[in-house]
């Protein structure tokens, strides 16, 4: 992808999004209303204490990227920010949907978007989650991936790709030679004995108090 975006600008154009699709009646957003937007406890992962100078730096990356602009609206006495990612991507309601919660919150499975992403777009089941993050993965260039399922999940979960690309080569466990498998089979042995021994000096040391 031509365009990568750091931590912080990820945020900034995600709030964006997030508050063009659930909140148009406040649309477009104030620097201060976009540094709340930026820094609001719920639906963001991490939570982030951006102060207005560090979203203005932020903004101006995004604005030199063309992927926000700045506004004036009538009536109003300040700048206000749009987002402008669809001047570059040609993505549904769902699609959009999904990438800003990918955005905000980072890492996800398909259970947690459809969830997380029903006051942005309506998902009839996962199926239709599943065809929407293809979408995003099949894109030109790509927009999302999937990542190595985590040790002990069932749920793969998926990534946007605004800041490069990552790693998804699976998590490969080297195997266990029969020479490391006995010595394993060793300490577990002298574990459990001397967790025998314990037991008994313990049995034994009470049995000595119990005379007192």
């Amino acid at each position: 992808m031509d365009i990568v975006l750091d931590d912080r600008e990820v945020r900034i154009l995600g709030s964006l999004i997030e508050k063009e699709m659930t909140t148009p009646e406040y649309y477009p957003l104030t620097l201060n209303a976009l540094t709340n937007a930026c820094n609001q406890k719920s639906n963001r992962n991490p939570v982030v204490f951006f102060d207005e100078a560090s979203v203005t730096l932020g903004l101006d990356g995004l604005l030199a990227k063309g992927l926000a602009r700045k506004t004036i609206v009538a009536g109003s006495r300040v700048a206000k920010y749009v987002h402008a990612f669809l001047d570059r991507f040609d993505l549904s309601r769902q699609e959009m949907a999904v990438l800003c919660e990918l955005m905000v919150r980072g890492p996800q499975t398909a259970g947690e978007l459809r969830a997380r992403t029903e006051r942005m777009a309506a998902f009839g089941d996962l199926e239709e989650v599943g065809k929407t993050l293809q979408g995003l993965i099949e894109y030109d260039p790509p927009l999302a991936a999937t990542l190595p399922r985590q040790a002990g999940k069932k749920e793969i979960r998926y990534m946007h790709l605004l800041s490069g690309e990552v790693d998804t080569a699976p998590d490969v466990q080297a195997p266990t030679t029969p020479a490391a498998e006995e010595r394993i089979e060793r300490l577990e042995e002298e574990i459990a004995r001397l967790k025998g021994e314990l037991e008994t000096v313990k049995q034994a040391f009470a049995q000595f108090k119990s005379q007192f």
